[in-house]
């Protein structure tokens, strides 16, 4: 037994979604004709070439995303290149699969957490927390967090699922995979977060992830807003499968990594900036453009709001359809 104490989660005082004030509703999710902001960039296209090479031969084409990409609005834009066989793999972090879950069950998420940090309510939404349910259900049946977070959605009567990234992919056999941090998230405030099922869950969801990795060579792995998450698991993972395929005598070298972020990167971004640099701690640019493809590989970089840069990434993709 630990010498220390811990928090009596007996406590808390758990209210419904009807009682939040939301940030986002529906009207913030743009349909595919919607009007969606300027983006322009001449390697747009060489991203969305090699995209459509690697679905060709059936290479892997892995989104990895923070949940600022759904805020963003573009749950259409994803699902409609998961049904066009662009991606064949996406991965989030744990406020994604929350984001989802609430947009297909009540048409709204986010709160504001300078309002509800106040008064001790943020994140303790009753509806939720049943999520940690479903969680607890794919430890049990020996299924990713993501797997059964879709299926959950898909098989629901939830009135907004078909805005679901989670269910649409679970309905295509693509997988989704949720890579938590513990206390990261809104649902380990819960009484019902069992910490050893998440965790299963989620390692489950990591070791889904680096199988796909096996299969990146000659394949494009996008980033889209994730500064720790993305950086870190890609790393671990694609270690894992070339410590495989080194093995086997095959090679994980000749792929397309991709940032899409909103921070702007100084200098070259083949080249890791000086360690005096704050720039430097950027994961993505020193793991995902320059280290990973260092001995075969090739790496953008592109700025901009993902309300903007996602549509015009779909828009390249289909004009070479």
């Amino acid at each position: 037994m630990s010498r220390y104490e811990v928090f009596d989660r007996s406590r808390l005082r758990i209210k419904p979604l009807a009682e939040r004030v939301h940030d986002l509703s529906l009207d913030r999710w743009l349909a595919l004709e919607d009007e969606t902001p300027p983006f322009q960039h001449p390697q747009l296209a060489d991203i969305a070439r090699r995209l459509t090479e690697a679905r060709r031969r059936g290479a892997a084409r892995i989104l990895m995303m923070g949940a600022h990409l759904l805020r963003a609005g573009v749950n259409r834009h994803i699902i409609d290149l998961l049904e066009r066989g662009f991606l064949s793999h996406v991965a989030m972090n744990g406020a994604g699969s929350i984001h989802d879950y609430e947009l297909a069950r009540i048409g709204a998420t986010t709160e504001s957490v300078a309002r509800y940090i106040r008064s001790g309510e943020f994140g303790l939404w009753r509806e939720t927390g049943e999520l940690n349910d479903v969680i607890a259900e794919a430890a049990r049946l020996g299924l990713g967090l993501g797997e059964n977070a879709g299926r959950r959605i898909a098989q629901s009567g939830y009135p907004h699922r078909d805005l679901s990234v989670l269910a649409a992919a679970y309905r295509l056999s693509v997988p989704v995979t949720v890579h938590a941090g513990i206390g990261y998230d809104i649902l380990h405030e819960h009484p019902n977060c069992d910490g050893a099922a998440l965790g299963e869950a989620s390692y489950r969801d990591f070791l889904i992830f680096a199988r796909t990795v096996e299969n990146l060579e000659g394949g494009v792995l996008l980033s889209f807003g994730s500064a720790i998450m993305a950086p870190e698991v890609y790393l671990k993972a694609l270690a894992m499968a070339r410590n495989v395929a080194h093995q086997e005598g095959r090679e994980i070298r000749h792929f397309t990594t991709a940032v899409f972020d909103m921070v702007p990167i100084r200098g070259d971004i083949h080249n890791e900036l000086s360690k005096t640099d704050p720039g430097y701690y950027f994961r993505p640019h020193k793991t995902i453009l320059v280290r990973t493809v260092a001995d075969g590989g090739e790496s953008f970089y592109f700025c901009g709001d993902h309300r903007a840069t996602f549509p015009a990434l779909r828009r390249a993709l289909i004009a070479l359809e």
